[in-house]
């Protein structure tokens, strides 16, 4: 097909056809049998011409310039027409240069489909663009790139202007949409209208945004809204210029305020909730010649219907917490800004100081509303930081980490709170849940509360992820180093409800060793699984882990590993596994990396589980988990036999002694030591515990004599004779404890005292010779009195001396 371009002269109007650039020249143009590679018509100029190729919009693309003169000569004021008419059907971009003077302005309206700016690189959806440059004197400003069916109504320029259209090839648009209207001097860069109806959103940028606002300019955003709505203005992204002279600013002139213009810095939180159309300036200051910097501006206007509790303000006193900010915000924030099309929830601190996050710091009263429509899309975060640098004066103080009253009476969900618990590196930190102890989140037993706790310990050499933790579990306390951030995060909306006895508490202890000490007290029958922190990267290298673990009583414990072997190997040290209950004479169970794990064992008292990592090999990391599990203990029935045999035994020799006791009270035979030089005299001792022999020395020469001995001549018997009944001592031959345990392993030296079932025993006597004693016991009555009174002086004689010198022992 051929096309016939006809221009008058006095259209002004040139029109280039030129090839599609990065193209291969696979199609030409033909004229008058001329092949030619692109095309360029002039004013005054008839041309017919073909294509050598059946798609040319493929090739080629059009462009038709048209230069208008407004300073020699009349304005052609009105709408804008696209001429000429019969051109081909190819990509088309029209240009309209408008040369005008600085006295005067002119203003380009468009019509009913106003225009929406995009920013650069942007497309619109149908392929139809606007832009438009400023030209004052030589120098050309970039006022922006525009789609259709936006909010631009009106651009407002100083000085001439060059409007580009761009239209696919395949557009039927037929007119250019806007016209050219003459005003006078607006004394500024340019205005920009923009007619706003019912709820919306718009995003405006400064000229030659990314690139910098013209230095020492001034230009105007115009917006109509209808008066019964609320607009708000969000400054998204901005950059100030290094300024020598004035002060870059942001003016707004609203309608009935007392203020006009208010001024604000681009970097204030800008107005909301205004009622009604208001103006907002742009003013640039004089730049740095060496170093001018960049002004830019890149923001969204909201409007909104006004919202029926709006009025409603809440109260949140903060007067009484320290080191604390509290941060409303929607949901996703900060890293997700909601689309513009989503409708908006703003918070606010006074009618017209709102913003889509607003912090609250400690120590104050603040009264807030919020424009928003569902509230449920508003979250709520606060961060509290805990210090100590000193033992002496935080060590016996115990702090609640639970979350404020304030916040928890908000109408908003919490989305997370953080407590930064900051300590020097003497000085260490305890989490304590005495009541509502806490559960480890493992794949076995995850948390299934509406909340937990994310604990994270770091240090300057390393960062420990403790672990994901939840209320009602069985540790019921977390020891760790250095600074500790504790963050509790919500999952649903019946936190509320569940933390009302939210009894988390952390106080400053002296330095542990290990990295991390964790003390379990179950529950009876309970089964607990315990993991070893920073899943799944592993242990950092040379980092000490303990679980101290109560076994309740009458319980047995029964712990286990979940797999056979540690699964690392390493570079440098050694890492080890040691199991010790806390029981005089236990053993203690240590398993290196290249050893099995213990196979599944029954613990009967307490006992320390402690984990030590090497520097793993590359590729290697060890993480390990454990469970306990709780039963009853089993009594074997010889054991109940031999007790209640045992118990027989008891009785019949407490009845025995009470019969002997009786009757030597209806005899009043008093007793008589006498000493006996025939046998071996030499006490039951350790072994090398004195230096002389007893038998060398007079200590053991009538230890204890009877007064009837030293007043026998008074005696009232008859005859005055004394016959005295003999009776032996034997050595103590019963059970002893045995020698002291061993103490832990460095891995297990803690300063935590834990309780335990059984007390020490001395170390056992070593019978050496036995010593023999007689006695005698007079025959005849003795007082009472005497009798009493020799009994509280010495004790009971009827008992051989030297058991009542072991039992002694024994109870010290």
């Amino acid at each position: 097909a051929s096309f016939t371009i006809s221009l008058h002269k006095a259209d002004n109007t040139t029109v280039r056809i030129k090839p599609r650039p990065g193209l291969s020249p696979s199609c030409r143009i033909r004229m008058k049998n001329v092949i030619w590679s692109e095309l360029k018509i002039k004013p005054g100029e008839n041309v017919t011409f073909t294509f050598t190729c059946s798609a040319p919009e493929k090739y080629f693309i059009t462009e038709i310039q048209k230069n208008i003169d407004c300073v020699s000569g009349p304005c052609p004021f009105g709408e804008v027409h696209l001429y000429p008419p019969g051109l081909p059907r190819l990509n088309r971009t029209y240009i309209w240069d408008v040369k005008a003077s600085t006295k005067a302005g002119l203003e380009l309206k468009f019509s009913t489909s106003w225009l929406r700016q995009i920013k650069p690189g942007e497309t619109c959806l149908d392929s139809i663009s606007y832009n438009i440059n400023s030209c004052i004197d030589k120098a050309t400003v970039n006022i922006g790139t525009f789609c259709r069916n936006g909010s631009v109504s009106r651009v407002k320029l100083l000085g001439g202007v060059v409007m580009s259209l761009h239209l696919p090839w395949h557009s039927p648009l037929t007119t250019s949409g806007f016209n050219i209207a003459n005003r006078a001097s607006i004394k500024r860069l340019c205005i920009i209208e923009s007619i706003l109806k019912g709820e919306s959103s718009i995003t405006l940028m400064s000229p030659n945004y990314p690139l910098g606002f013209p230095e020492d300019e001034l230009m105007t955003w115009q917006f109509v809204i209808p008066p019964n709505m609320r607009a708000s203005v969000f400054f998204h992204n901005y950059s100030l210029s290094n300024c020598e002279r004035k002060e870059e600013r942001v003016e707004y002139y609203i309608p009935g305020s007392p203020s006009n213009p208010e001024v604000f810095k681009l970097s204030d939180s800008q107005p909301a909730n205004i009622a009604g159309s208001f103006n907002m300036s742009l003013q640039g200051c004089d730049q740095d010649a060496q170093n001018p910097g960049i002004l830019r501006l890149l923001f969204q206007v909201v409007v909104q219907h006004p919202q029926v509790d709006e009025n409603v303000t809440h109260l949140v006193d903060l007067s009484k917490e320290k080191n604390m900010t509290v941060t409303i915000h929607s949901e996703g924030w900060p890293n997700h800004t909601p689309l513009m099309s989503e409708p908006i929830c703003l918070i606010c601190k006074d009618p017209r100081t709102c913003d889509r996050a607003l912090t609250l710091t400690s120590g104050a009263v603040y009264r807030i509303s919020f424009l928003c429509k569902d509230l449920s899309r508003l979250r709520i975060t606060a961060e509290k930081g805990i210090g100590c640098m000193d033992i002496r004066w935080c060590q016996r103080k115990i702090y609640s980490l639970s979350v404020p009253k304030a916040i928890t009476q908000l109408p908003i969900r919490l989305h997370k709170f953080i407590w930064m618990l900051l300590a020097t590196d003497l000085i260490n930190v305890e989490i304590m849940s005495p009541s509502l102890k806490l559960q480890q989140h493992v794949p076995e037993q995850k948390c299934n509360t509406s909340y937990s706790y994310s604990i994270v310990s770091a240090t300057p050499e390393t960062q420990l992820n403790v672990g994901v933790f939840c209320p009602g579990g069985s540790i019921e306390k977390i020891q760790m180093r250095n600074n500790i951030t504790i963050s509790l995060k919500t999952f649903g909306k019946g936190f509320i409800n569940e933390s009302i006895p939210q009894d988390l508490k952390m106080s400053f202890v002296p330095h542990i060793k290990d990295e991390c000490s964790f003390t379990v007290s179950p529950k009876p029958k309970a089964k607990v699984y315990l993991q070893t922190p920073n899943e799944p990267y592993g242990l950092p290298p040379y980092v000490s882990v303990s679980w101290f673990i109560a076994v309740p009583s009458k319980q047995t414990a029964r712990l286990g590993f979940s797999k056979d072997r540690m699964g690392i190997a390493c570079d440098t040290g050694r890492a080890y596994i040691n199991i010790k209950e806390e029981t005089p004479g236990a053993e203690e169970i240590v398993r290196r990396e290249d050893e099995p794990l213990p196979q599944p064992r029954n613990m009967h008292h307490n006992f320390w589980v402690n984990i030590s990592n090497c520097k793993p090999m590359d590729k290697t990391h060890l993480t390990l988990q454990f469970w306990v599990t709780f039963a009853d203990k089993q009594i074997d029935l010889g054991i109940i036999l031999a007790l209640v045999a045992g118990a027989g035994v008891l009785t019949a020799i407490g009845l025995t002694v009470f019969c002997v006791k009786k009757k030597k009270k209806k005899t009043q035979n008093p007793m008589v030591g006498v000493y006996n030089a025939n046998v071996n005299t030499q006490m039951p001792r350790k072994k090398g515990l004195f230096g002389k022999g007893r038998q060398n020395n007079e200590s053991h020469v009538y230890a204890v004599i009877d007064d009837a001995v030293v007043y026998g001549h008074l005696l009232k018997e008859s005859n005055g004779s004394v016959a005295p009944e003999v009776d032996v001592y034997r050595p103590f031959d019963g059970p002893v404890g045995s020698l002291p345990p061993s103490p832990p392993p460095f891995s297990f030296r803690k300063d935590i005292k834990c309780p335990s079932d059984t007390e020490e025993e001395p170390p056992a006597l070593t019978d050496t010779d036995q010593d023999t004693y007689t006695f005698a016991h007079q025959k005849s009555g003795q007082s009472e009195d005497n009798e009493d009174a020799n009994t509280k002086d010495k004790g009971d004689t009827s008992a051989p001396l030297l058991e009542n010198k072991e039992q002694d022992d024994l109870l010290e």
